[in-house]
Formats: structure tokens, C-alpha cells, sequence
């Protein structure tokens, strides 16, 4: 995604017209719209004014993507409760059907036997909620993924 695009997509999900942010930051419109069609870019500190009307770090508004932003502002929203309600194997296997059908195929308890033992080290070892230890083993799987990949 470029520069330009992140610019534009911010701006689309603040809700703010390239005149209200033209009018904030004191340059014209038309500067905006360069800035989102990549023309031209701005100084470091219109980047930072920007990010700031946006609510979002300088980091955040030049990588931006509305659709990893929509994600983990759902993700945010989502209470516990909520989550408990969830059947992820389900919503997961629409995408990854290997989730509907591997248990019929799998001997999952020597595996499942690993893993407790696993979540039961880092509970000791670290002094983790079982929750919490669970969510540093799939931490760790999700980057060992990532480097053989």
C-alpha cells in the first residue's frame, strides 16, 4: 500500500474531509489531495499534526491499513463474554475447512497431552494464568510460523 493510500484511508476512517484536514493543518485542500494521490509528501511535522488529528501514532497513520484498523477494532471491542459465545472452529473452518475435518483423521491426545504440559510449565515456570500462558504458546507457534514461511 503507498504512503498516499494510508494517508487517504486514515482520513476516510476519521471521518474528516480533505478540507477539514486542510483547514487543520493550514495548507490547501489541494495539498491534501496530493499528499493522498502521492504527488508530493509532507514535512515530518504536517505527518505528525496528521497523525495526531487521526488519532493515530506517526508509526500507525504511514503503514495504515483500514482493513488490519477494522480488524483489531473489532478485536478490541469484543469482551470475553462475547468470545465464550463464539464457536472458532466453526467461523475458522468456513476459511480453513482442514479445521472441520482434522479430528476425524488426527490422534489429537498425544498432542493435546503436549500442550497441557506445555501451558503447565509456563504457569510454573512464569507464575501465567492458564489463559495467559495459552496465549503465549499460540505468541510462539504464530512466529515460528512466520519464519519458515
Amino acid at each position: 500500500m503507498s504512503l498516499g493510500n494510508s494517508f487517504f484511508d486514515a482520513r476516510k476512517k476519521s471521518g474528516l474531509s480533505q478540507e477539514e484536514v486542510a483547514e487543520k493543518l493550514g495548507v490547501s485542500r489541494q495539498t491534501v489531495s496530493k499528499w493522498e494521490t502521492d504527488e508530493t509528501i509532507p514535512d515530518i511535522r504536517q505527518a505528525k499534526k496528521m497523525a495526531s488529528i487521526y488519532k493515530l501514532s506517526l508509526d500507525e497513520l504511514i503503514n495504515f491499513d483500514i482493513d488490519v484498523k477494522e480488524i483489531e477494532d473489532i478485536i478490541e471491542k469484543t469482551d470475553e463474554k462475547l468470545q465464550n459465545k463464539i464457536d472458532w472452529t466453526a467461523v475458522w473452518s468456513k476459511k480453513y475447512p482442514i479445521l472441520a475435518t482434522y479430528q476425524k483423521e488426527v490422534n489429537t491426545a498425544p498432542y493435546a497431552e503436549e500442550l497441557t504440559r506445555l501451558l503447565t510449565d509456563l504457569e510454573k515456570r512464569y507464575g501465567y494464568t492458564r489463559p495467559d500462558s495459552l496465549l503465549v504458546l499460540k505468541d510462539i507457534l504464530a512466529h515460528v510460523w512466520k519464519g519458515k514461511k
